[in-house]
């Protein structure tokens, strides 16, 4: 990643922050962008800007960092509701429509999604696209049991098939205990039916397509920094 990259992760981040406000529940996301939310969270919290938030974790990479960092946390059980998720994406079409996961945590970044009154998505302009799956495979966690099946039937459907790697070249293990598999389809024409067709099948736990999800993107590039919400133009 540049620098240039970095500060516009950051400036996107801290400006995703300003949404929010004093007692609320708060998603923490994921990612490279999202844990510059997180520090300025942590900032103001410190500072007496905020008071009386809980952040509810999207893994528990997040969930260490937030505790170090000062932010109270609760859960999803005692909150099924929240007012704010501020998370990352990999890229981002035109409706808004974005696919994630790939730091790994796609299943919990889901759920926290749609568990969400406000889903504010942070990211630098390289992550637009005209079409999903141009610039990025779409991550699909599967039971370990089973991986090379699913592999198999997402084969079937066009993908070409990655089993994804931890560093020390043994299987990437989600939180949930499952292996990723990276499927690379190229650009996407018809994302409902891909996600229908995907989900199906038994053994797949969750793909990384989030459809319909995201009610605000916050874009930062050299020209400055841009708040689009669902339904205006991209």
């Amino acid at each position: 990643m540049s620098e240039q990259q970095t500060r516009f992760k950051q400036q996107a981040a801290e400006h995703a922050v300003t949404f929010v406000k004093s007692g609320m529940i708060v998603g923490l996301g994921a990612g490279s962008t999202a844990v510059f939310a997180l520090r300025k969270i942590a900032q103001l919290l410190a500072e007496g800007e905020l008071h009386d938030i809980a952040g509810i974790p999207c893994s528990t990479v997040v969930e260490q960092e937030a505790r170090s960092l000062g932010i109270p946390l609760t859960t999803l059980n005692d909150h099924p509701s929240i007012d704010l998720t501020i998370d990352g994406a990999d890229e981002v079409d035109p409706e808004l429509n974005l696919i994630k996961g790939g730091g790994g945590a796609l299943l919990r970044e889901k759920i926290i999604a749609q568990a969400s009154r406000r889903e504010m998505i942070v990211v630098d302009q390289g992550k637009l696209s005209p079409r999903l799956g141009t610039q990025w495979a779409v991550p699909i966690e599967v039971l370990q049991f089973s991986w090379a099946v699913q592999s198999r039937y997402l084969e079937s459907l066009g993908a070409r098939v990655t089993l994804r790697e931890s560093s020390g070249g043994t299987p990437f293990i989600t939180d949930e205990g499952n292996f990723i598999l990276d499927c690379a389809f190229g650009p996407i024409s018809n994302l409902d039916e891909l996600a229908d067709n995907i989900i199906r099948q038994p053994g797949i736990v969750e793909h990384g397509l989030f459809l319909g999800l995201a009610t605000d993107l916050i874009i930062a590039s050299e020209a400055g920094i841009r708040h689009v919400q669902r339904g205006q133009a991209l």
